[in-house]
């Protein structure tokens, strides 16, 4: 044996010491796998009760129990975050009732008392398996240690070695074909069944021709060998080829030597292929935790963007949707985010979802506050709707003039409504206070007499403007415009079943000179609105009701704004149809912002009349 051992030498250390990746390598891998599947279960058991997730543990202990390993742990992960809110949740309530902390103990909780007898039983089944494979690997062990001393004994004898060629050929296979032995002995044992096959091989020197054809045989495998791990350099997918080269190193391992001339550099060729894989398998992991580390970030800053809104200081509605759009942003924002690392990841999901939690919690109360408040001004309203339409049938004008306008200012005070109800409140009320002031514009028939000569003139003034001469200049034109305009306002009031069909008319016969002249449509717009509020001056109601209709367009208008603007973070201004969206958009605000200040000013217009 001592001169088989002198010429081991490359092919010893070809053969047998095998680059694999490293200790750290391999367990990164497999941590990191881990890590992948365990966050996969959590997301698979996530949605489920506590007791789901027992029956779904109960049922996979049907299952073998090497398949059902990672679904076990994601199970008992997700149980015991159910259950960590509750206790949290039952603890509070024990605080809250006066008691002390070191007096709290948990009530028994049937779910975990189950959990605990099936995660018991996966225990003893998963120590059942462990003993059988440890059994099963000493057994392999034993069985090759028989195979090696046998090979030993045949190796001893030199002088029958050409004739134990095929025992020999045979126990080589029965080595193979034996089943994996513990890790720690499995190195030595292969280094040892190396170093007894070197050493047959070197003393078989009887029958070359049949050695020779060996080492050829062995010399094409493991170019072959080579030629796979240096194709998989190309492959794609990282872990796929690093998995692919462990089965190559299997294979080289179990393939007999080649020529002393060629083991040297064919182990190099191999040893180099397998160097390329490893350093991607590492640099990928290594990427892999980089972003990790972005995402942890990234899922930190949102985190903190969702507590930083302070739910005191959304007091009305629009806030309110405003501060929902910015949660659900952020919870999109969320979902594009891969995971972060393992020992973090969870844990800044329970943070998120938490926030978010309390924020909808004070959004609900907020939304139950508000409608509370709601009912009672609508039911303040109706109590004026009553007081108003107990006055309607007076003829004692002056008073019941001043009470139907105390009540209409008071009316002013009272908080908003639901828009469901605040609009068939509001005719209720309405209708009440016309039908007074109606039968009190009817009550003198000098009055009525002197709106229908008012109505003559007012339609006079409109057929004037229907008949201007198209050959006059355009100064002369704004001036008779203008002229006419107020000679209209001028005018007292017309009878009142009249008075819109003649405005109306009026405003369109306005409309159509400015546009026949081809002027400022802005400016004449504003006029008839002007126009409009001087005709109503005297009519109090329909001043307040034009005023809330503006109020309700000015700040639909603001949020019409605020949205399209919150919408311009989403286009991408790189590509040509994002910029001519974004150039829309950009239209878009502009012309909402002329219509915002057009509604400011008709406020002001209305407020100096009020």
């Amino acid at each position: 044996m001592e001169s088989c051992e002198k010429s081991m030498s490359a092919e010893e250390m070809q053969n047998v010491d095998v680059t694999l990746p490293s200790a750290d390598n391999t367990a990164t891998e497999n941590e990191e796998t881990e890590n992948a599947n365990a966050e996969l279960k959590i997301a698979n058991y996530d949605q489920l009760t506590k007791e789901q997730l027992v029956e779904s543990l109960s049922a996979l202990l049907e299952n073998p129990v090497e398949e059902v390993k990672d679904d076990v742990a994601a199970i008992k992960q997700a149980f015991y975050s159910i259950r960590k809110v509750e206790l949290e949740k039952e603890k509070a309530s024990f605080l809250e009732k006066g008691n002390e902390e070191s007096a709290f103990a948990p009530m028994a909780d049937e779910a975990e008392t189950r959990l605990k007898e099936l995660l018991a039983k996966y225990k003893e089944m998963r120590a059942l398996q462990l003993e059988a494979i440890e059994a099963e690997l000493k057994a392999n062990l034993e069985k090759r240690k028989a195979i090696t001393a046998e090979m030993k004994e045949i190796v001893s004898d030199a002088d029958n070695v050409n004739r134990q060629y095929q025992r020999f050929q045979q126990l080589q296979q029965e080595f193979k074909e034996t089943g994996s032995v513990p890790p720690s002995e499995d190195k030595a044992i292969w280094k040892e069944y190396q170093l007894i096959t070197e050493c047959f091989y070197d003393l078989w020197k009887m029958n070359k021709e049949l050695r020779d054809y060996d080492f050829k045989k062995n010399l094409e495998a493991k170019q072959a060998l080579c030629e796979e791990a240096e194709a998989l350099a190309n492959e794609k997918d990282v872990i796929g080829a690093f998995k692919s080269l462990q089965v190559l190193h299997e294979k080289w391992r179990e393939i007999g030597p080649v020529v002393k001339e060629l083991r040297e550099d064919l182990w190099k060729r191999f040893k180099d292929a397998s160097t390329v894989i490893n350093k991607k398998h590492q640099a990928f992991f290594d990427a892999r935790k980089e972003k990790e580390k972005e995402n942890e970030v990234a899922k930190i800053a949102i985190c903190e963007e969702a507590e930083a809104i302070d739910a005191a200081t959304l007091t009305t509605y629009a806030k309110w949707d405003d501060a929902t759009k910015a949660i659900i942003a952020l919870q999109e924002r969320w979902k594009t985010l891969g995971f972060a690392s393992r020992k973090v990841n969870n844990d800044l999901f329970l943070r998120f979802r938490r926030t978010c939690d309390e924020f909808f919690a004070n959004k609900a109360a907020f939304f139950k506050r508000m409608k509370e408040e709601t009912a009672a001004n609508l039911a303040k309203k109706h109590q004026l709707c009553e007081r108003a339409e107990a006055l309607k049938d007076s003829t004692d004008w002056k008073k019941t003039a001043e009470e139907l306008t105390a009540l209409q200012k008071e009316w002013k005070t009272i908080g908003p409504v639901s828009k469901k109800s605040g609009d068939a409140v509001w005719k209720r009320f309405i209708a009440a206070c016309d039908y007074f002031f109606e039968n009190k514009s009817k009550s003198t028939s000098s009055v009525r007499q002197t709106e229908h000569g008012n109505l003559k003139a007012k339609k006079a003034v409109i057929a004037k403007l229907k008949e201007l001469d198209e050959s006059l200049p355009k100064d002369e034109v704004r001036k008779l415009l203008k002229e006419l305009s107020a000679e209209f306002q001028s005018i007292g009031h017309v009878p009142f079943k009249e008075k819109d069909t003649v405005y109306e008319e009026y405003k369109a016969a306005l409309s159509a000179a400015y546009a026949k002249f081809d002027l400022n449509e802005a400016k004449a717009k504003m006029a008839n609105f002007a126009n409009n509020i001087e005709e109503l001056a005297t009519d109090k109601n329909r001043l307040y009701r034009e005023r809330e209709r503006l109020v309700r367009m000015y700040e639909q208008k603001k949020s019409e704004i605020k949205t399209y603007e919150n919408n311009l973070g989403f286009f991408n201004v790189t590509s040509k149809s994002g910029g001519n969206v974004l150039k829309e958009m950009q239209r878009r605000i502009a012309k909402a912002k002329e219509e915002l200040v057009t509604l400011e000013k008709k406020i002001e217009m209305i407020d100096e009349n009020i």
